[in-house]
């Protein structure tokens, strides 16, 4: 077991509530992918924090075990993974600033361009620096979010081969709706960048090297779109994208989060508990405190919703939520101070379980929302064995 570095202490104390991350079912996740995806490679997507898994230690292990490429969001991610010693590529995602390319190149940093403008811009700051720039084009086939426009895209793809300081590694696209029942929308977007694609036949020269368009939805449903490389999200961290989508690939969730019982009390019948007193008993029982709450991600929303285990049996979380406390009502059964209170994951024997789409289901959101605001001040543990 390793400990990364706490956020809220300098000293080495780690809070009584915190994060198991499980290596072992992060290397058999990736292995499944890769395996379902083969002869295509897999990008495992690092962005918010490795979705709330670490992004650095997260990065580290996959790049033991052979990924070649890995992905961001942001620039500063992509610094914060060279700072930390990481030499794999690293695509940024995310659309960027024209002042943020200099860093870019000092950082061996691969760029999307969605534009002919960007590319410009990158093509005359790695001329100015002396280096050459290695770039992925982001196409738009349906999203609308970054990337130049399906239907005017030979525009970019004809000012890139006239770049003289870019080497443009990848060509790709994103989906926006691949992890549905339904995939009539998807296979139109995939169809669109294949058109694009036909810039290359046309002229008869090869297109860049990795092609790229298959999130977490479009790898388990759309084989069509895993082309050159496959960007594994969530999936890669043991968790579905939704409900709808088929699980033509076996993965486990990665992340277990826990605390401990600070406190228990007797509470007599019609004594409200928590803020807002919007809940209260018409009999006696015990309560137990956990030092967790919305301040950790643990969002106010799932008031008079949630859920915990504690000694393996469910029990609910009782009137609102706090910044940094919740109360859990155990009826009349045993709880003692220090005793583990499972918040996701589950119980050592198996038995029972609190998965993150049922925190999603009480939080009015999607499991990707739960894992990403899971914050920094809970320290993360990496389970090797």
């Amino acid at each position: 077991m390793t400990l990364n570095e706490p956020t809220i202490s300098n000293n080495g104390i780690v809070r009584p509530t915190y994060i198991e991350v499980n290596l072992i079912r992060l290397t058999e996740n990736y292995r499944a992918i890769e395996r379902a995806v083969a002869p295509a490679t897999v990008m495992p997507i690092l962005k918010a924090n490795a979705y709330g898994h670490g992004l650095v230690e997260v990065a580290r292990h996959v790049v033991s075990l052979g990924a070649p490429y890995l992905g961001v969001a942001f620039l500063e991610e992509g610094i914060l993974l060279r700072e930390a010693g990481i030499t794999a590529p690293i695509l940024v995602l995310g659309g960027i600033i024209g002042n943020q390319v200099p860093l870019f190149l000092q950082h061996d940093l691969t760029l999307t361009a969605s534009s002919v403008e960007k590319l410009t811009q990158i093509d005359e700051a790695a001329a100015r620096i002396g280096v050459q720039a290695k770039v992925h084009l982001k196409i738009d086939t349906g999203m609308e979010r970054i990337g130049v426009h399906y239907y005017n895209a030979d525009s970019l793809l004809e000012a890139a081969l006239h770049c003289e300081h870019c080497l443009v590694e990848g060509i790709f696209s994103h989906f926006a709706n691949a992890d549905t029942a339904v995939l009539q929308s998807a296979q139109t977007q995939l169809d669109r960048f294949n058109q694009v694609l036909s810039f290359y036949e046309s002229r008869g020269m090869p297109p860049p090297p990795m092609r790229h368009m298959a999130n977490s939805g479009a790898i388990l449903q759309l084989l069509g779109s895993h082309f050159d490389m496959v960007r594994a999200g969530i999936l890669l961290y043991g968790v579905y994208p939704s409900d709808d989508v088929a699980k033509t690939i076996d993965v486990r969730p990665v992340l277990s989060w826990k605390s401990r019982v600070v406190y228990f009390k007797v509470v007599l019948p019609n004594h409200p508990v928590s803020y807002g007193s919007t809940w209260q008993s018409d009999h006696m029982v015990r309560v137990v405190t956990v030092p967790v709450g919305y301040g950790d991600g643990y969002f106010r929303r799932m008031s008079g919703r949630a859920q915990v285990i504690i000694r393996g049996k469910r029990y609910p979380v009782i009137g609102r939520i706090c910044m940094d406390q919740l109360m859990v009502n155990i009826e009349w059964d045993s709880a003692y101070n220090n005793d583990e209170v499972l918040l996701l994951g589950e119980s050592e024997d198996g038995d029972v379980a609190i998965t993150c789409e049922e925190l999603a289901e009480w939080a009015g959101t999607i499991p990707y929302e739960i894992l990403t605001n899971i914050n920094t001040r809970v320290s993360r543990l990496y389970m090797a064995d």
